[in-house]
């Protein structure tokens, strides 16, 4: 099992720099999932910028989240907390 997500915060365009429980730090595109028809209201940066953590995952709002496993695989690590 992957870690879960402990922080998010928003990048322009379309990313998020994801801290995760272990304190790795990592960058996630979000552009290519906007194709999809449920990540479609995130083209609309004033919604994406709302990302929040609930329940070790990022999420939107009540209809939109993201696997907290994608989010851990597909992303970049930037850096670990020390």
């Amino acid at each position: 099992m992957n870690p879960r997500v402990k922080e998010v915060v928003y990048e322009s365009p379309y990313k998020l720099v994801v801290t995760f429980l272990n304190d790795e730090v990592k960058l996630f595109d979000i552009q290519p999932y906007l194709q999809y028809q449920v990540y479609e209201l995130l083209k609309d940066e004033s919604i994406c910028k709302k990302a929040f953590v609930q329940h070790g995952t990022v999420v939107w709002n009540d209809e939109i989240d993201m696997d907290p496993d994608r989010l851990y695989l597909e992303s970049k690590s930037l850096a670990v907390i020390e």
